[in-house]
Formats: structure tokens, sequence, C-alpha cells
């Protein structure tokens, strides 16, 4: 996984969380524009996705647990959806701070995948 993709998932997952946060501490409901915030983490996971199968494919392979990775992965990309669903149905400031918690949860998510890909010794 290149380094500047890790990073800007982190960066974006982080400043979406924190969005949020800030936003549902503020005791607003979830807008389009927090919710946004998360597709756009989305997003980048469904790339890091395509980047976890074709790595290996062209020379790529990880350093650490294969397995630990893909459950990170599936979890990552698994919990913006279930954040995003409850802030859709329950629609209270709440719901947006779960959707903050769940922003900085794949950040951290993501930095332990790109430890596992490329720094930890097998």
């Amino acid at each position: 996984m290149i380094l500047w993709l890790t990073i800007a998932q982190v960066a974006v997952a982080t400043a979406a969380g924190l969005f949020c946060i800030i936003l549902g501490l503020a005791g607003r409901r979830p807008s389009d524009f927090s919710v946004g915030a998360l597709a756009l983490v989305e997003l980048l996971l469904i790339v890091q996705v395509v980047v976890a199968i074709v790595a290996p494919l062209v020379g790529n392979p990880p350093t650490g647990d294969l397995l630990e990775y893909w459950v990170y992965l599936v979890s990552a990309v698994l919990l913006p959806i279930g954040a995003v669903l409850w802030a859709l149905m329950e629609r209270s400031r709440w719901s947006t701070v779960i959707l903050g918690v769940a922003g900085l949860a794949v950040a951290i998510m993501v930095w332990r995948m790109h430890v596992i890909w490329t720094i930890q010794i097998a």
C-alpha cells in the first residue's frame, strides 16, 4: 500500500471524525455534509480494497498477518456504513457523535493496516 494513500485516508477520516464529534457535541443533528464526510472515507476505503487485491499481484505482498489485515479492512468498510445508517435513522445529535467516532476508529484501523502491510516483519 502506498504511504501517501494511507496518509490521505488517515487525514480524511480524522478530519471527518473530529468534524462530526464537534457538531454532535454542539447539539447539531447530522447534516448532509457530515454524512458526506464519512461517505468520502468510505470511498477511500473502496480504493484500499482495490489496492489490497492488486498489490500482491504486482509483487508487493504484505509483511504481516494477512488475516488480521483483511479483518481490519472489512471492519473499516462496514463501520462507516453502519454509522451513516444509524445517523439517517436516528437523526439526533448523538448520531452525529457516532459518525465522528466511526471516522476516528477508521483512521486508527487504516494506520494499523499500513503497519501490517509494510512495516511489520512476519
